[in-house]
């Protein structure tokens, strides 16, 4: 009877690692490296990768399920079901990220000291752009819901700003995840172009409403995720779509000291903090001017200005 006790104390702190993968040979032996004693599982769920990228996951003993990809909460939340019934924890992290090994860090023990009532862990997140971390502009400190007790946290519906949101308390904790990505800037721009025609559909969205709201509701994503989608939506997105660039920049790089970080630092909020940003509204205004021009629904003018295709729940024409 003792011994079933143990084991039963030992799988609740054990630790279930998703990572959603399409093409990143350069990245996932680096990531899975950092996992290998901390975690009881691994879980890669692949898009099509025409590399060695699923050669790479089974080598380190990773369970590997295809599935097509729509976008980052769909994909999240079927790797979630792909986990479910699992006891213990799950834990998320992309492929391009490292999972840091800082003061002998312990997955089970972490996790082992969290409350009864907490169903979520946050940890810190941070950002290595152009071979340099960025700790200044308002990027550090960045907490994120990246651990939580399995079967109690999903992803919520969003095409971007998606996080995992849990029913009960939320922690923060000493994990820390890096983000260091080895891909040219080139390939960077084309993601945050890809990125920015994500963040349009969710400004269109809340502007005329053609695809069901997936927000953080009720759910608990953690406090800091609250407050930034809080300013967002209620301050940020309330401002002249040319002016409110500029000020977030200047914000970001002036007056919270992102200058700090040198000429790496001014490329990074340049171009995340501004650029990125000019880029979401201008999509924004082309799309609603080409459903305009063309008598479209706001669907139809996101699939052919953009490409990707949402699923409209009310046809809506503008004009």
């Amino acid at each position: 009877m003792k011994n079933l006790e143990l084991n039963s104390q030992a799988s609740r702190c054990d630790i279930h690692a998703i990572v959603l993968t399409c093409n990143e040979v350069m990245h996932l032996e680096r990531c899975l490296a950092s996992l290998r004693s901390q975690v009881t599982s691994i879980t890669v769920v692949d898009s099509g990768s025409t590399d060695r990228t699923v050669d790479i996951a089974r080598s380190f003993g990773a369970q590997v399920v295809s599935n097509m990809w729509v976008n980052y909460a769909t994909q999240m939340n079927f790797a979630i079901d792909a986990i479910a019934g699992l006891p213990g924890w799950a834990l998320r992290i992309d492929a391009d990220e490292i999972l840091e090994n800082e003061r002998g860090l312990n997955l089970a023990e972490v996790v082992g000291l969290a409350a009864d009532n907490t169903d979520g862990l946050l940890v810190q997140r941070r950002i290595v752009f152009l071979g340099r971390r960025i700790s200044h502009g308002s990027i550090e400190p960045s907490w994120q819901l990246r651990l939580w007790r399995n079967g109690r946290g999903r992803c919520e519906l969003r095409w971007m700003d998606e996080h995992i949101i849990v029913e009960g308390a939320v922690e923060k904790s000493p994990v820390v995840i890096t983000d260091r990505n080895l891909k040219s800037l080139t390939w960077w721009t084309e993601k945050h172009n890809s990125y920015a025609s994500r963040e349009a559909i969710e400004i269109l969205n809340a502007r005329h409403r053609f695809l069901p709201c997936g927000g953080l509701g009720e759910a608990n994503p953690g406090m800091q995720a609250r407050l930034r989608r809080f300013v967002k939506d209620e301050a940020y997105l309330r401002l002249p779509s040319g002016l409110r660039s500029m000020l977030y920049f200047f914000y970001r790089y002036v007056l919270r000291l992102g200058f700090i970080d040198g000429r790496e630092g001014l490329y990074f909020h340049l171009m995340q903090g501004l650029w990125y940003r000019v880029l979401v509204d201008a999509k924004v205004h082309e799309i609603e001017a080409f459903a305009r021009q063309e008598s479209l629904s706001i669907a139809s003018a996101i699939k052919d200005r953009t490409g990707f295709e949402v699923d409209a729940v009310q046809e809506q024409r503008i004009g």
